[in-house]
């Protein structure tokens, strides 16, 4: 090998060489050289990583900084940036002890991974391209509130591999990458704004037009429901025993504590408001017809009218 990268190389090699004839002094001489050209090969791998990562990683950082990128993005590509530290070590020291060149020591570890991937990292490269596509395509960024296959909850962070998202009940899920995007993944907080949908149940006695003139004033009342859009009110159901009228309304800046918040405040605001009104919401009624023996005597079951609350 040639050039200005000959020079250290060569000196590497010496370091080694001298490494194991200092050995020799203690062990045989058959052990001390390869003993000594591993000990330089791990200790200049350790030195150039740790060296290479302080000064590679926050240049890395303030790169992405400059272009404004997400911190779910910069991890990512932060991790990246260490892996590929890591394998110039590696490849440096290979060289560096006096195994051979840095092309050489490149090509070794290059078909060494590919094997290994190959046989034992399927599932670690389907998760790893899948932590890709969320990186490109951004269907959810950390903090974002997310639902899929039943789950929901707050996405803490994006790795190359995993995702973690912390449930509603404080319970942390470490999601394979591929399970977020072999699926469908809804993401409620994606848009500025959000439309919450609320069902109320009156009776068939009940004034309907009455009953939707209190729904659309409370929400109007409601300094989190939006007026533009404004709220919508539409027969839906008619019921065994109720009318369904569907209230559709917006909040702006949507998150999981907003959205129940708001909901549960303009639920129990309607609620109050029909109490007072003497507008009823009734529950599901059965009568039992035939009769049936109480102490011997028999009683017409449509006497015990039962209710299903």
């Amino acid at each position: 090998m040639t050039g200005p990268l000959a020079l250290p190389l060569q000196a590497g090699a010496s370091t080694g060489n001298a490494v194991g004839d200092y050995l020799a002094n203690f062990i045989d001489a058959s052990y001390a050289g390869p003993l000594g050209k591993a000990i330089t090969f791990l200790v200049v791998a350790v030195v150039l990583y740790y060296v290479g990562k302080a000064i590679a990683v926050p240049l890395v950082s303030r790169v992405l900084e400059r272009r404004g990128l997400d911190e779910h993005a910069k991890r990512p590509l932060r991790k990246v940036t260490a892996i590929v530290v890591l394998f110039a070590a590696i490849g440096v020291a290979f060289a560096f002890a006096g195994f051979g060149n840095i092309l050489t020591a490149v090509a070794t570890i290059g078909a060494a991974a590919t094997l290994a991937i190959g046989f034992a990292m399927q599932d670690v490269l389907k998760n790893f391209v899948a932590g890709v596509f969320i990186y490109t395509d951004k269907p959810f960024k950390i903090g974002d509130w997310i639902e899929w296959d039943g789950n929901a909850g707050i996405v803490e962070d994006i790795s190359l591999r995993v995702s973690r998202v912390r449930t509603f009940d404080n319970e942390l899920l470490t999601v394979p990458n591929s399970n977020l995007t072999d699926g469908v993944i809804k993401n409620p907080v994606a848009k500025d704004t959000l439309r919450i949908q609320f069902e109320f149940g009156i009776s068939y006695d009940d004034d309907i037009d009455k009953a939707t003139d209190i729904i659309v004033e409370e929400a109007e009342k409601h300094d989190d429901i939006l007026d533009d859009p404004g709220v919508s009110v539409r027969l839906t159901a008619l019921g065994d025993s109720y009318v369904g009228l569907k209230s559709r309304f917006w909040i702006a800046n949507p998150s999981r504590s907003d959205f129940v918040k708001t909901r549960g405040e303009y639920v129990q605001a309607v609620k109050e408001r029909f109490d007072e009104e003497g507008i009823d919401i009734p529950y599901p009624t059965r009568t039992l017809e035939g009769s049936v023996t109480v102490n011997g005597e028999a009683v017409d079951a449509e006497a015990f009218d039962t209710d299903e609350r």
